[in-house]
């Protein structure tokens, strides 16, 4: 009987301890709220699944962040990207299929054996980054492989994962363990590799950029550009967008930071344990969805801001030019 009461006294305790510290989470409370923000629509079909630049309808279709595309994969296919007016998808065990988005009739097939993390088109080559951190490229006429090699090991990866990038003869790909490859196109070589950052997990590259003809690089970890020098700053990120001479950042801090890129920081602003889902920037204002049911509208150049309650639910979350994509809905930025 002491056994039973002994081990009954443990778990209420447990119990205890683990409701206080739910019941007691805090969440972003705005200071003062503007009005309802009403400009959103019901959309015909709900967000199933999203990838780095395109999102998968539960009716199969694409969208990217351009809008919608009439193309449908396969009910085993997952989706990877769109690029160079290619939808692309594949299965599990790397079976690829390439619809043309001007002719969804035109489809091409590459059995690449294993399954695939990221890719891109440019052309008639293929650039491919596979779930093991291999990296290679192809051609898709031919299905030849051009050029292949194992960059690294890697164990847990967050879901944010970037394609390759095809520019001025070269492939730069974004790893799985936070670098950046460079390949030169013509040669099929590797040239360098950068790192942009060294954690043991989730360490993949989740964005990637040229702003001002320097390349912006991020993990959850930290930030890198790169020119003639590379620059490294920690920050954890949740969400970053680009300007033609700005980079914004959101942190897993509830902090949304303006930086040049050069990562000099130019503004700050703190929302406490505020949990942003995605960043749109349109015109001279910055658009923060945010987990509880804001609307965070802050002023690039003063960071100046209001905060508008709208009305969304949980679920995947893609961005076009000018639109936040919820589950279900569209919300509109002015």
């Amino acid at each position: 009987m002491k056994i039973y009461l002994s081990k009954y006294l443990v778990l209420s305790t447990i119990f205890v301890i683990l409701f206080s510290a739910c019941s007691s989470k805090e969440v972003y409370e705005p200071i003062k709220l503007g009005s309802d923000w009403e400009a959103y629509e019901a959309s015909k079909h709900t967000i199933i699944d999203t990838s780095d630049n395109v999102a998968l309808l539960e009716d199969r279709t694409i969208l990217t962040h351009n809008g919608l595309v009439d193309v449908k994969i396969n009910e085993s296919d997952r989706l990877i990207s769109e690029s160079d007016g290619w939808v692309i998808s594949a299965s599990v065990d790397g079976n690829m299929s390439l619809i043309s988005e001007e002719a969804p009739s035109i489809i091409k097939h590459l059995n690449l054996k294993k399954s695939v993390a990221g890719a891109s088109i440019s052309g008639n080559e293929l650039a491919v980054i596979f779930a093991d951190n291999e990296i290679a490229i192809y051609d898709i006429n031919t299905n030849k492989v051009l050029f292949k090699e194992q960059v690294g090991k890697v164990t847990t990866v967050d879901s944010r994962v970037v394609n390759p990038y095809f520019t001025r003869g070269l492939v730069l790909f974004p790893t799985l363990d936070g670098k950046v490859v460079f390949v030169n196109n013509n040669k099929k070589k590797r040239l360098r590799t950068v790192i942009v950052s060294s954690e043991d997990n989730f360490n993949n590259v989740i964005a990637f950029e040229l702003v001002q003809n320097k390349i912006i690089a991020a993990t959850s970890y930290k930030i890198l550009t790169m020119a003639k020098k590379e620059i490294r700053v920690k920050y954890e990120i949740r969400n970053i967008v680009y300007d033609e001479d700005k980079i914004f950042i959101a942190t897993k801090q509830g902090e949304v930071i303006s930086l040049t890129p050069e990562l000099q920081v130019e503004s700050k602003q703190k929302f406490p344990f505020a949990h942003f889902y995605a960043m749109v920037s349109n015109g001279d204002k910055l658009y923060i969805l945010e987990k509880e049911g804001y609307l965070i509208v802050l002023d690039k150049k003063s960071f100046d801001y209001t905060v508008h309650e709208v009305d969304f639910d949980d679920g995947f979350v893609f961005t076009s030019k000018k639109s936040f994509f919820v589950n279900d809905k569209k919300i509109l930025t002015q």
